[in-house]
C-alpha cells in the first residue's frame, strides 16, 4: 500500500492507476489525513467480508424481539 497526497494523485493519476491494476492499493490523503483508497475494480478483501458477517451473527445472537412475537410485528406492519 502506498500513500500519496491529493495533488500528487491528480498529477500522476495514470501511473497510480497502473499500479492499482497490478494489485497495489493507493491511499490518497488531504493534509496528511486519509480520504480515499484506490483499489482494483472488483477487488474485495475477503477477510473484511468474513469479519463483517461474523460480527452480524454475533449481534444477532444477543438480540431478541421479546416481549413481541415476529407474527405480531409482521401483522402490525400490514395495518
Amino acid at each position: 500500500m502506498i500513500t500519496v497526497g491529493a495533488f500528487e494523485a491528480k498529477t500522476h493519476l495514470s501511473a497510480l492507476l497502473d499500479r492499482v491494476e497490478r494489485g497495489e492499493v493507493v491511499v490518497i490523503t488531504r493534509h496528511g489525513k486519509p480520504v480515499a483508497q484506490l483499489i482494483a475494480a472488483g477487488a474485495t478483501e475477503r477477510s473484511n467480508v468474513e469479519q463483517t458477517i461474523a460480527k452480524l451473527k454475533a449481534l444477532r445472537k444477543g438480540s431478541s424481539l421479546a416481549p413481541f412475537s415476529w407474527k405480531e410485528l409482521r401483522d402490525e406492519g400490514r395495518r
